[in-house]
């Protein structure tokens, strides 16, 4: 009995530690000083401003409550605990193991979100999906990625919006740009950035030969207003064509979408499911100025690393991870060389237990550099 007091005593020494690390009290704080502000007579003049600090609040509150209720649960067990020790029941004894576990598992899934270190991990993402060399199997394989992608938001409960697609002439895709919002979402997808490759019977080939796929996916963060850049327009060239995708009567025949070039860097995006050219222009300047400002902080990022010598060349070329339909199943994950025999389900969007492994890669890297 002691040891099961002891046990208790220890998890709440864990959670004192983690709420420390995530802050909480400072949370409490800011939720505090934000309401005073939503309760000013002005705050709804400027809307963009008040539903973002009114969401941040939400988000901020939850995020406490789950902490707090946590830590009273874990004091009421360790009361009834020290109750239970002096009355010497069996079965309370048991059911007192029961509610240790159950606590247990609550604190690891709140405790799992100390691994979101990155600065835009909360961040809604932006994804995108490139066909690589293999015609039209990469271009197949592209899109068995971006329903991949879409099932797993959908499985988080995150809301997608395609901001460009490019159709394969004979199957697939060329490439997707897709909008993917919700708590944490860059923060999960950020470990999909790289090179895709697919090893499977093509079932394009009349002879069921072997093939190899690659795909690139690029994820990035959206940015905050106050994050961006300012670009000059000198800078950009903008070009306007007809929408090839879906988009509603009449968006095929103007010339509603948006090609906008950064001249510069030669980085381009596209925008053509808005029914408007004034939409997709803006839609396409906001993921180009979050495309600019993640490329400086990884310049940034690359400068420190070389002064301290541990800089790396990046290898785009190289795959993160690989999916194997014949002769055998697995997908493995080159970098934290976790895998699964269960392809079907993975390429269904069950992705929690890459991107988890991932985040614990990244942990293990952060402390050993």
């Amino acid at each position: 009995m002691v040891d099961q007091i002891k046990k208790i005593k220890e998890l709440c020494k864990s959670l004192l530690n983690t709420r420390g690390l995530l802050d909480i009290d400072g949370k409490k704080l800011k939720v505090k000083n934000n309401k005073l502000k939503m309760n000013q007579p002005d705050f709804w003049k400027n809307q963009k401003n008040a539903v973002k600090i009114s969401k941040e609040v939400e988000e901020l509150e939850e995020t406490v409550n789950n902490w707090e209720a946590l830590f009273k649960e874990i004091k009421d067990l360790e009361e009834l605990a020290i109750e239970v020790e002096k009355e010497k029941d069996e079965q309370m004894l048991n059911e007192l193991d029961k509610m240790y576990v159950k606590l247990k598992k609550k604190f690891k899934k709140l405790e799992f979100f100390t691994l979101f270190i990155g600065k835009y991990d909360k961040n809604n993402a932006i994804l995108s999906i490139h066909s690589g060399t293999g015609g039209v199997d990469a271009q197949d394989w592209a899109q068995i990625l971006e329903r991949m992608f879409l099932r797993f938001a959908e499985k988080m409960q995150w809301k997608t919006k395609i901001i460009n697609r490019t159709t394969g002439s004979e199957a697939g895709i060329k490439n997707v740009v897709i909008n993917i919002q919700g708590n944490w979402a860059y923060g999960y997808l950020r470990s999909e950035n790289g090179v895709h490759r697919l090893v499977r019977i093509s079932p394009f080939d009349a002879e069921q030969m072997r093939h190899t796929s690659f795909a690139l996916v690029e994820v990035i963060p959206e940015l905050h207003e106050q994050e961006k850049l300012e670009i000059k327009d000198y800078d950009l060239r903008i070009d306007v064509f007809k929408s090839s995708g879906p988009g509603g009567q009449g968006v095929n025949t103007t010339d509603s979408a948006v090609r906008i070039t950064h001249k510069p860097t030669n980085i381009s995006v596209s925008c053509q499911t808005e029914r408007s050219q004034h939409q997709n222009k803006e839609t396409a300047l906001k993921i180009l100025k979050s495309k600019l400002y993640k490329l400086e902080e990884e310049e940034r990022e690359q400068k420190e690393l070389k002064i301290r010598g541990t800089a790396q060349k990046a290898e785009w070329g190289k795959q993160i991870r690989s999916y194997v339909m014949q002769p055998y199943k697995m997908v493995k994950d080159h970098r934290t060389k976790y895998e699964t025999q269960d392809i079907d389900n993975v390429l269904d969007g069950d992705l929690k237990m890459f991107a988890e492994e991932y985040l614990k890669h990244v942990e293990r890297v952060t402390w050993n550099a």
